[in-house]
């Protein structure tokens, strides 16, 4: 186990194993010296721990903790990729999708979970770009999905 997976339990969250694709695609794919992970439900042991919109459904604060969890899962999916999470260099782009009822404008605050946590992680090395978008419905009924854009060497 490297640096980056013992502060991933020093803070708690030690790298659960790549959550299976749910249809036609693999975890991440390698491009040069970047991956791009399929965008990451928050599974934990096989299944979603909420399910449905935010904020009728799903708190906000739930929903950051989701969102936290669905950055965990991609980071799972870039060891798949590349072997060694000590071989991130930066984390270039998170993208955010929050399913949310139609007047919920808070999808930023949402997202924080995903890019905090990065952050608390990799330090300067986990500072990025960022998109997020609210949406009408994700896979499962999820209320959030994660995906990243990670440089390595």
């Amino acid at each position: 186990m490297g640096r980056i997976e013992d502060r991933l339990i020093e803070l708690g969250h030690p790298l659960p194993p790549v959550v299976p694709p749910v249809a036609a695609y693999v975890p991440a794919v390698v491009s040069g010296n970047l991956v791009f992970t399929a965008g990451q439900l928050p599974m934990v042991d096989g299944k979603l721990p909420a399910t449905g919109k935010v904020p009728s459904q799903v708190s906000p604060e739930q929903a950051k903790e989701l969102a936290q969890i669905s950055a965990l899962n991609a980071l799972a999916a870039v060891k798949y990729a590349i072997g060694d999470l000590d071989r991130i260099t930066r984390i270039v782009k998170v993208t955010g999708f929050i399913a949310s009822d139609a007047d919920f404008s808070g999808h930023p605050a949402i997202n924080n979970g995903a890019s905090e946590f990065l952050g608390q992680v990799f330090g300067d090395a986990g500072i990025h770009s960022r998109t997020t978008v609210g949406v009408s419905s994700l896979p499962l009924d999820a209320p959030v999905e994660v995906e990243l854009l990670v440089e390595f060497n």
